[in-house]
């Protein structure tokens, strides 16, 4: 009898079960090294492999899903003032801003005006 080429469970499938692990990799990687998430939370690849027999025990079918878990990019915060325009009465909100407009910070740079919320009713 000729010597059998045995391979792992992940090769299986023409190697697309492996190529999908491949292909989830890097999501995480660029995960870990996105600014904009928690650094200290763990990420996860799940690989479920479900083994789906006939009824004459003579056949397996393996339903194979791959996926990651990244972790979520950080919640972004800002402050807003509600008020009312003396001029027209209108309500108006507004971004709250760390300085006066047209103030100088520390650095020389120039404090923006609030950004104004468009209100459509």
């Amino acid at each position: 009898m000729e010597k059998q080429n045995k391979v792992s469970l992940t090769r299986l499938a023409k190697g697309a079960i492996e190529e999908r692990i491949d292909l989830e990799v890097p999501k995480i990687i660029d995960n870990i090294q996105d600014l904009n998430t928690r650094a200290d939370k763990k990420r996860t690849l799940t690989i479920t492999i479900d083994f789906i027999p006939s009824v004459e025990r003579n056949h397996v079918t393996l339903n194979t899903v791959v996926k990651s878990k990244l972790e979520p990019t950080n919640s972004i915060q800002t402050a807003l003032a509600v008020g009312f325009d003396k001029t027209t009465g209108e309500q108006i909100v507004v971004e709250l801003v760390p300085s006066i407009p047209g103030q100088l910070d520390m650095s020389g740079n120039e404090q923006e005006p609030p950004a104004v919320l468009k209100l459509v009713r």
